[in-house]
Parts: structure tokens; C-alpha cells; sequence
């Protein structure tokens, strides 16, 4: 997607950069979220006034913690001091294709070449724990995609992850980092991100000093897909790591391939499921190429950005309209629309009521846009 921002024209000024970083940092505030205040109050400065008002009216137990000018200049200075560039979704160093993703990451912290970046890449992506094959395949794919003029993305995992980045470093490489620029994680794996970033680059949207969770990996993978015009997934077994990269691959209209792999090899039943379920198979680099060069041979088409005009004024929902659309919402999920229809109440109503139940912590979104009521403890 296109980011919204009221007509913000690029590339933003440091003051602006500072200001889109507070809000991003600030408690309850992810991509979504911050794409919803950004449409909602024209600018990041006037969200970030508005956060704790909105923080307590949606019913948080505390004050809203909004981060601070300082917090955030710590964060750009310590990056400086490791050649870590922060860009700005609508930048033109920003992934084209990821930019067009629903929860895009409104920054991203960039180390190495920020050409890379603009160029065509496709993912190889698969198991940590993978086979001399499987390895000797991800080095043959990485090395062919590179010299074939394509950027190879992956997650600087062990196994195929780090075999597919080795091939690819002379012509151009990809990392999506799960944790800050500063935790490269696993550690083993550090000369090789160094090794990267010679004509490729390291993204991330996590902050400095941030050691990646086990939660973090998946938000990760939708990096890594996003970035990419198709996803290879080499040995992958059940329930791993891959398979979430394959599955928000299909659901971000990206093409999804699969290395088939021995039926008694737990690490191809991942893989093996992927082709039966319609992923295309691939056993060379041209298996690739012949699906990916028409679809980079159609124009994409860009939404021309909105001319500048002044933002409508805020209207707060009233008392009574905010409490029952509050009492219309439970644990179970329900559709925006009904929601609107069911309250009797405006869209910007509805609107404006979840963003404040959000920035509380006490919103979850639900496929579908979906949204449910987080129980208070």
C-alpha cells in the first residue's frame, strides 16, 4: 500500500524523520496503527500530541507512553555510528514492492548499498537445519538468480538462509534482520552480514539494541516476502519458519516455488505439502526466471499521491456514541461495517473509537478487518 499521509511530500526533512520515529516507537503503535493515526490527524506531530488523550479515553489502565525527542535522536545517533540509515516508507530507497504490503514498516533501518534495495528480488528461504543438497542447492539458485540481475532476499538464518546469501553477495544480497542493527542474530552469522553489506544491505524495522524474541521471526518473514517478487522455500518441515514466509508470500500476491525433496526427508514435508498444494516447482534458476520476467515486464502502477489540501478538523465521537460502539464490542471479532451499521454511527466515529481503544492496548485486529475487545485484566 501507499502510505496516506495528508500530502506529505519526500524525502522528509530530519524533523519530520524524528517525528515519524516517536511515533512508531510510542506504546501500542505498530505499522497499522500508525497508518491509521497518519490518515487520521494529517501529521505525526499532531498524533503524537493526541496519543494520550486517545490512550485514556479507550480505557488504559496507565498514561500512554509516547516516546520522547530524546529517546528517539538516541536511536538515529547510536545507528549513525554504525552507518545505519533510517527510510522512510514513500522514500525512494524504500522497497518498491514492500511498500505496497497493508502493514508496511513506516521505517526501516538500513546498513550497506542502498541500491540494493531498489532492485527486483527474489526470496530463498528454508530450513536451519538443512541437508548438504539443500545447502548445495540454495548456493546453485542464489549464484544463478544473482548473475540472471536479481537481488537474492533471505533471513541471514543458519542453513539455507546463509548458504543462499553467500552465493548472492558479489551481485547483490538482501537480510532482513528479526532484531536491531546492533544484535545480529545467530552471532556466528556476523562476518557474513559484514560481508553483505559490500553490494547488498541489512533492513530491519526493530530498534537499536532490540535482541530478537521468537515472536519477532515471523514479523521478520513478512519483510523478507514483501521485499520480493517470488518466494523459493528450499526443505521446510511442518509448522516452520519457511511456511510462514510461503504462506504471507500467497497472501501479499507474490509467486511461491518449492525444491522438491525426498518423501522421507522430515525436511521436505513442508516443501513437498507446498507443490501439492499448487506451488510451482523449481529445480534450476530458469524454472524462476520464465515466471518472473513477463510479471517485471507489466507497468506497475503507482497511485498518483493527492494533491495538497488542508486536513478536515478532528471530530470527536460524543459520549454517548463512543460508549455504544465500546458496548458493541467483545472478544469475538466483528467487521468494521458492522460495527458502523449496528452503532447507527459514522464511519469516522468508528474510526476514531478503536483508534483510542488501540493506543490503550485493548484492541486486537482480525483478518477481514476484523476487530475484537482485549478483556481488561
Amino acid at each position: 500500500m501507499g502510505i496516506e499521509t495528508g500530502g506529505q511530500s519526500f524525502p522528509l526533512s530530519e524533523l519530520e524523520r524524528l517525528d515519524w520515529l516517536r511515533l512508531i516507537r510510542s506504546e501500542n503503535v505498530g505499522p497499522r496503527t500508525f497508518y491509521r493515526l497518519m490518515k487520521y490527524y494529517g501529521s505525526p506531530r499532531a498524533a503524537l500530541t493526541a496519543l494520550p488523550d486517545l490512550a485514556r479515553r479507550g480505557g488504559a489502565s496507565g498514561p500512554a507512553r509516547v516516546c520522547s525527542r530524546a529517546d528517539a535522536e538516541r536511536e538515529i545517533k547510536t545507528g549513525q555510528a554504525l552507518g545505519v540509515r533510517i527510510v522512510a516508507n514513500g522514500e525512494a530507497e524504500y522497497p518498491e514492492r514492500l511498500a505496497m504490503i497493508d502493514d508496511a514498516p513506516p521505517l526501516l533501518a538500513v546498513r550497506g548499498k542502498m541500491a540494493a534495495l531498489t532492485k527486483p528480488m527474489i526470496a530463498i528461504v528454508g530450513s536451519r537445519n538443512a541437508s548438504a543438497a539443500g545447502i548445495k542447492f540454495a548456493e546453485r539458485l542464489g549464484h544463478d538468480l544473482g548473475a540472471a540481475g536479481f537481488v537474492i532476499a533471505s533471513g541471514l538464518a543458519r542453513g539455507i538462509d546463509a548458504a543462499a546469501h553467500r552465493a548472492s553477495v558479489k551481485t547483490g544480497t538482501v537480510a532482513a534482520l528479526a532484531g536491531g542493527q546492533d544484535c545480529i542474530y545467530p552471532p556466528e552469522n556476523v562476518p557474513l552480514a559484514d560481508a553483505i553489506m559490500a553490494d547488498g544491505a541489512l533492513v530491519t524495522e526493530m530498534p537499536m539494541g532490540w535482541s530478537p524474541r521468537a515472536r519477532d521471526f515471523p514479523r521478520r518473514n513478512r519483510l523478507i516476502s514483501g521485499m520480493s517478487v517470488a518466494v523459493v522455500v528450499i526443505e521446510a518441515a511442518q509448522r516452520s519458519g519457511s511456511l510462514i514466509t510461503a504462506r504471507l508470500a500467497l497472501e501479499q500476491g507474490r509467486e511461491v516455488f518449492a525444491a522438491p525433496g525426498s518423501p522421507l526427508d522430515p525436511r521436505c514435508e513442508g516443501t513437498n505439502g507446498l507443490i501439492k498444494q499448487g506451488a510451482a516447482i523449481v529445480t534450476e534458476a530458469n524454472d524462476v526466471i520464465n515466471v518472473i520476467r513477463p510479471i517485471l515486464g507489466q507497468p506497475i502502477e503507482l497511485a498518483e499521491a493527492p494533491p495538497d489540501q488542508p486536513q478536515p478538523p478532528v471530530t470527536e465521537p460524543r459520549g454517548t456514541e463512543r460508549s455504544k460502539i465500546c458496548d458493541l464490542l467483545g472478544p469475538t471479532p466483528v467487521a468494521i461495517d458492522d460495527l458502523v451499521r449496528t452503532a447507527e454511527s459514522s464511519p469516522a466515529a468508528v474510526r476514531a473509537v478503536l483508534l483510542e481503544l488501540e493506543i490503550a492496548g485493548r484492541l486486537r485486529w482480525h483478518r477481514g478487518s476484523q476487530v475484537a475487545l482485549i478483556p481488561m485484566e
